[in-house]
């Protein structure tokens, strides 16, 4: 039914998934930049689409897959369903007369203040993301973390300092902007975040009193710029800045050292540990493929009973 070149793909219906290298015909599962590719064609959500040309050019051909409305192509049914990791975010339901395979892609269960709370269907083949694949990556709960990161900013701003969140401009800057504005707090995002920000309004999605961060800070206002790996992360005009990291790999206390930054909370847009489970027990697969994860997330499956492979290795290039 699949095979795996550097990706996933759909055999007989010529679909790769997820493949960041162009393609005659590719399904995005969203669209961070190592999901997607300049496709001939690119199958996505209406709003996985529209962050598609922003990024990559207005002109890109798409064809739009709305969320639980199945489309035929070629022997197979194809439906998307919420992933819940950001705005547009799909898992995609492969379905021929035989059997069904779900691909995950990058995903969260749970709420979100940005993107559509996960659906997870059942399937009879899994192909599924597990960055979080090691036992020690349970997040806390996220309301906790929430509140520890609304208390932090506005400690910052009571004692006159500047919070300055670093996060994607896609995903974690609208979500962090969101759970703030909500709360009161206005905020000035980076200007290669707020463009990002612009296609979410046009989507629907009100983000509360956000504006573009100009060169100086708004007395009162949250600022959210790049992560710091980033080269124009850097904002000029900053004023008693304290830095802040909004990342699951928080759970690692040396996050905050490696990023350079005053703090590091554990606010993730993926599946934890725990969710992952709940993902391999919800969807109910004969067979469990994991990608873009440890190898021990496989054998603890094994040892679990579930009939679980790696995709990566030896099995790069193995037809399934």
């Amino acid at each position: 039914m699949f095979h795996w070149d550097r990706g996933l793909f759909l055999t007989a219906a010529g679909l790769a998934v997820d493949v960041p290298r162009r393609q005659k015909l590719g399904f995005m599962s969203h669209a961070h930049a190592d999901h997607i590719a300049t496709h001939e064609l690119a199958l996505c959500t209406p709003e996985t689409a529209a962050l598609y040309r922003h990024r990559r050019g207005a002109h890109r051909r798409t064809r739009e897959l709305p969320y639980r409305e199945p489309m035929q192509l070629g022997p197979l049914q194809l439906t998307t369903y919420p992933a819940g990791h950001c705005l547009g975010s799909a898992m995609l339901l492969a379905e021929d007369e035989q059997r069904s395979l779900l691909f995950t892609g990058d995903y969260k269960l749970g709420p979100s203040a940005t993107s559509e709370q996960a659906e997870v269907p059942r399937a009879d083949i899994l192909v599924m993301e597990c960055t979080f694949g090691r036992p020690k990556y349970r997040m806390p709960p996220r309301e906790e973390v929430v509140y520890e990161l609304i208390e932090l900013v506005r400690r910052c701003l009571a004692n006159g300092q500047t919070p300055v969140i670093h996060a994607y401009a896609l995903g974690k800057a609208q979500e962090v902007t969101k759970l703030l504005t909500d709360v009161g707090i206005a905020v000035q995002q980076h200007p290669m975040t707020y463009a990002v920000s612009e296609v979410y309004r046009e989507c629907g999605v009100d983000l509360g009193q956000v504006s573009v961060y100009k060169g100086e800070p708004n007395p009162g206002q949250a600022v959210i710029t790049l992560p710091r790996g980033m080269k124009s992360h850097r904002l000029a005009g900053l004023k008693n800045p304290v830095s802040i990291a909004v990342t699951g790999w928080a759970i690692d206390s040396s996050t905050k050292y490696r990023q350079r930054v005053d703090h590091a909370l554990p606010l993730t847009d993926h599946a934890d540990f725990n969710q992952l489970l709940e993902t391999v027990e919800l969807v109910g697969a004969k067979a469990i493929y994991c990608t873009h994860g440890p190898r021990e997330f496989v054998e603890h499956l094994r040892t679990e009973g579930y009939n679980a492979f790696p995709v990566t290795g030896s099995y790069q290039t193995r037809m399934f």
